[in-house]
């Protein structure tokens, strides 16, 4: 625990997280340790989640027992708290996405012939209550029906899981669930009043101009702060036609921005890595003539791979 917990606690300790919050961080970590058969599942993320109040906001949350849900709109970090969160807390993380195919059973678990008999396949969320993991909810309001019935008694005071034709079972006393959706994706719908009773609500704000300047500093330590300061320029232009309804929110894309500065090492031109990771994502071609013209104020088209990368 020792090695492991100063990490997160010289992490904790970079974001300026209040010290009581810390010192009860320290106590969960004493308190429920972490079984050996899924010790693989706790990891630190490459870039862990950037933002004090967030973080003391869902770190008091689950220190008390409740569960998180994580709304907001596309590239605000949701998953990367995800992530973070499990870390800081020293628990088992196990992902689950919601589609129109999830269903009870497929979170549960479901029988299955070992052996000459029959024994239940553990689901993610069946494991999640027995390892006392973080169970991330990931695209929550893509959920049928069936599978939110499931989760009704996992989330609420009751924290247990009724398994058709086998015992009932307990929340391990560190199992928590950290929900996350975003706005007018397809297929997705407003979460009812009762699911939504089971959870802190934590509203993502967007990522500011500085924030992402920082996030890209840690992905690229060997960048040119001034082209960094260009590509995070750039998207913080595009959030803000976004939120002003002048562009859809296709291009609004972290992980292809982040692709396209990544493809400028190989020596590809950095306008040319931004159409692949940004401009191409939306199929609207007036739009795309939008996101190219911004993307000429900030990043100019002289610009090789010396520019960037020192």
């Amino acid at each position: 625990m020792d090695k492991s917990w100063k990490k997160a606690e010289e992490y904790l300790q970079s974001q300026e997280i209040d010290r009581e919050l810390i010192a009860e961080v320290k106590e969960f970590w004493k308190s429920y340790t972490v079984d050996p058969l899924v010790e693989e599942r706790v990891a630190k993320p490459d870039i862990p989640f950037y933002g004090k109040e967030i973080l003391e906001m869902s770190i008091a949350a689950l220190l008390q027992g409740d569960n998180l849900l994580l709304s907001g709109a596309k590239a605000t970090g949701k998953n990367v708290l995800c992530e973070t969160l499990s870390w800081l807390f020293g628990r088992p993380a196990y992902d689950i996405s919601f589609h129109v195919n999830t269903d009870s059973a497929s979170l549960i678990g479901t029988d299955t012939f070992l052996e000459n008999e029959v024994r239940l396949r553990k689901g993610p969320i069946y494991q999640c209550a027995e390892f006392g993991g973080f169970g991330i909810l990931d695209e929550i309001n893509m959920a049928k029906n069936d599978a939110v019935s499931v989760l009704h008694a996992t989330l609420d005071y009751r924290r247990r899981i009724d398994v058709p034709g086998y015992s009932r079972i307990a929340l391990h006393p560190a199992t928590r669930f950290i929900g996350t959706m975003n706005y007018g994706y397809a297929g997705t719908r407003e979460l009812n009043e009762a699911l939504v009773s089971r959870f802190m609500v934590v509203d993502m704000p967007a990522l500011h101009e500085e924030n992402l300047l920082f996030l890209l500093k840690q992905y690229f330590h060997n960048g040119k702060e001034e082209a960094l300061k260009a590509f995070a320029g750039f998207f913080a232009d595009l959030q803000t036609k976004a939120y002003h309804g002048e562009i859809s929110t296709k291009s609004i894309d972290l992980r292809g921005l982040i692709s396209a500065v990544r493809a400028t090492k190989s020596g590809l031109a950095p306008l040319l890595a931004i159409r692949m990771g940004i401009v191409y994502k939306s199929f609207d071609l007036f739009e795309r003539e939008i996101i190219e013209d911004t993307a000429a104020t900030r990043i100019p088209a002289s610009w090789t791979r010396s520019d960037i990368w020192g």
